[in-house]
């Protein structure tokens, strides 16, 4: 079939695509509708953590499809119990909420803190968040993220998010007034070009967050399970946060987030939150897959290696290319162009048969599936370099 053939304008325009439809994925590829392949460094923007179709996943969905799709989130489903438990186990909370999405997992971040300040802090309800995050785009979490680009759409915003500079504690300190309940960061802000908050910075802000009373929410939508090479990212500053929000990986594909939270914060009500898929097994046997997974043996420290191989290649490609920093961690990582050029970089690649994602003008972030290969790794720097050649000659 011809692109033409394929009815896209019934979709809605929400961002501009190219002319091609995929139609397969395997691990680290995708094929579109001529057949052709590309190596997908992409993976859905951090989501597919095993790549494209894993066995994993596609074993979970049809063995729990033949049980129990979704008898509704008023009654109890043992996925969802289960995968909630492999959570609280691993991790210094408590209690667990499912979401469809991270955006709605932020959101119910942001209900369960304000909910908090008017139990304990006389109605406080305000959440310090930082300049050029990211939480995502219901009206709430659009107002809550530090994304320039957000600034004048959907008028007027949901008020109560006053914004700090990331690792800047002043910033934070500057901002603290009777009515703050909270503040809210990434441990890696990722659409800002993967801006990695200190571990000092973490570790004082936890500091001053319980000296000040205020609960710390980490949102680890893009670097939570197992992207930065641990399963979550708070865990490089030793800190335990009050609550955290997952998606993305968590599902590895399918719609699965959620929201994590301590014993003491955790004071939703009957009838304060809900969703009407929200923990359904189906989803939830997916997410148990993928919980598996990270927590098998090794895992995690070659997710460490590979990043560790990636990071050294790029330092040397940026080296003979004459380009900038490289940063990240894990597989979240990230090459400074030093010009704007990404956008152009992203389009030959993209030709030649190869996806990469530029955040920033002058930017290139590299999300692979977790458990790529170094073969893969190694075709991607090659393919990279000879569209560097092309589109940026030194």
């Amino acid at each position: 079939m011809k692109f033409d053939d394929f009815p896209a304008q019934a979709l809605m325009e929400i961002t501009t695509r190219p002319p091609l439809v995929f139609v397969r994925g395997e691990g680290s590829w995708l094929w579109d509708h001529t057949g052709k392949r590309y190596l997908d460094f992409i993976q859905g923007w951090a989501v597919n953590c095993l790549g494209h179709s894993p066995a994993v996943i596609t074993q979970a969905l049809l063995e729990q499809s033949r049980k129990l799709i979704s008898p509704s989130p008023a009654f109890y489903n043992e996925p969802s119990m289960r995968l909630a438990q492999r959570i609280v186990e691993h991790s210094c909370f408590q209690r667990v909420f499912f979401t469809n999405s991270g955006a709605e997992a932020n959101e119910g971040a942001i209900k369960l803190a304000r909910k908090w300040g008017a139990k304990n802090k006389s109605g406080a309800h305000e959440i310090i968040t930082f300049e050029d995050s990211f939480h995502g785009r219901t009206l709430a979490t659009m107002s809550a993220s530090g994304k320039p680009q957000f600034r004048e759409l959907f008028e007027p915003k949901v008020p109560g998010f006053p914004k700090a500079k990331l690792n800047d504690l002043a910033s934070v300190e500057r901002l603290i007034t009777d009515k703050t309940v909270a503040v809210m960061l990434e441990p890696i802000q990722g659409e800002t070009g993967v801006i990695i908050a200190t571990d000092t910075f973490m570790r004082e802000l936890r500091e001053l967050t319980r000296k000040r009373e205020l609960l710390l929410i980490v949102d680890e939508i893009q670097t939570g399970v197992g992207r930065t090479g641990k399963l979550w990212g708070y865990e490089y500053s030793g800190i335990e946060p009050d609550v955290m929000t997952l998606g993305k990986g968590l599902g590895g594909g399918v719609p699965l987030a959620g929201l994590v939270a301590s014993e003491r914060v955790s004071c939703f009500e009957p009838g304060d939150q809900g969703g009407t898929f929200n923990g359904n097994p189906l989803m939830a046997a997916v997410g148990c897959a993928i919980m598996d997974t990270m927590l098998g043996t090794g895992f995690l420290q070659e997710v460490q290696a590979r990043g560790d191989y990636l990071v050294k290649q790029l330092v040397a490609l940026s080296s003979r290319r004459s380009l900038g920093e490289v940063r990240g961690r894990g597989l979240l990582v990230a090459l400074d162009l030093k010009r704007d050029i990404a956008a152009n970089v992203v389009e030959v690649a993209r030709d030649d048969g190869l996806l990469l994602n530029a955040p920033r003008p002058n930017l290139l972030r590299f999300m692979p599936a977790l458990n790529l290969s170094q073969g893969e790794t190694d075709l991607m720097l090659a393919m990279l370099e000879d569209v560097l050649r092309r589109v940026a000659p030194a």
